[in-house]
């Protein structure tokens, strides 16, 4: 099962573990190195990783958790053990949340990290 963060009282995140931790940077480093508003991975069941940007196309736009999620199903993930997106935003969009979910089911935990790799929360995606 994951090593996911739960929240421990009004507005205070627990510390990740070290899987959760590793999405975390993953993602981050996805952001920084791509110079994209968002960076995200996803830990499929077998543990694998998949990291994305933010596609941002004339024809084609996807958050980087949107892109993370389709690269595991195009890579035959059969589910998703958390997923962890990096930038500025406050919350997780409900596409997002979404589209964890359809792979992982509604209990799957999104990380929602700072650009500084801190965890600010972590939420279920159904």
């Amino acid at each position: 099962m994951t090593q996911s963060s739960e929240s421990q009282g009004p507005g205070a995140p627990a510390e990740p573990g070290p899987e959760d931790r590793k999405i975390i940077t993953l993602a981050r480093s996805a952001r920084a190195r791509n110079g994209v508003a968002e960076g995200a991975a996803v830990r499929d069941e077998t543990g694998r990783t998949y990291v994305a940007g933010t596609v941002a196309l004339p024809s084609l736009e996807l958050s980087a958790l949107r892109t993370a999620v389709a690269m595991a199903v195009a890579s035959g993930a059969r589910s998703l053990e958390a997923a962890a997106v990096v930038g500025e935003a406050e919350s997780v969009p409900a596409e997002d949340r979404a589209a964890v979910r359809d792979l992982g089911g509604p209990d799957t935990p999104v990380l929602l990290a700072g650009p500084d790799g801190r965890l600010v929360s972590t939420v279920p995606a159904g």
